[in-house]
């Protein structure tokens, strides 16, 4: 079926990168990607035991906006009370939240609508590592610290 030239939707296709890197080979391209200040201030975050963390918009709009995760933690959502405000359709009004416990740091979805994926897996709540790629909507979000505990 042709597509006529006034078509004004397409379909979106959402698969695996061609090439894949690890979740901590995105974290240390896009950490080489930066000013000097700011890889400074992500650095420091990541000589931190653990009790530091930080996310970072590596894709989407407000691109390079990073976001310190209190001990209270923080929300991810469409909504502006949220902590790291993702204005888009694709993200729910509380989309999801990074919780922080004696074990570590946990992500969470909220029951979304298009759900929420780390490292191109969906997940309902799971614990975070530094290098982890986050997925809401059409952003990407990178998180770090400082604890070096084995990947999943």
């Amino acid at each position: 079926m042709e597509q006529s030239p006034n078509e004004l939707t397409t379909a979106l296709h959402l698969s695996p990168r061609e090439f894949i890197l690890s979740p901590a080979g995105i974290l240390e391209e896009y950490i080489a990607s930066l000013e000097d200040v700011d890889r400074a201030v992500i650095e420091e975050i990541q000589s931190s035991s653990g009790d530091k963390a930080m996310v970072l918009i590596h894709r989407g709009e407000n691109k390079g906006s990073r976001y310190l995760i209190t001990k209270d933690g923080i929300s991810i959502g469409r909504s502006p009370k949220s902590g790291i405000f993702l204005n888009d359709v694709t993200v729910s009004r509380s989309h999801a939240v990074i919780e922080k416990s004696a074990l570590g740091y946990f992500l969470r979805d909220c029951g979304s609508l298009n759900g929420t994926y780390l490292n191109s897996t969906s997940i309902n709540e799971i614990e975070i590592r530094s290098g982890d790629e986050i997925q809401i909507g059409k952003f990407h979000l990178l998180f770090v610290t400082g604890s070096t505990s084995a990947k999943h």
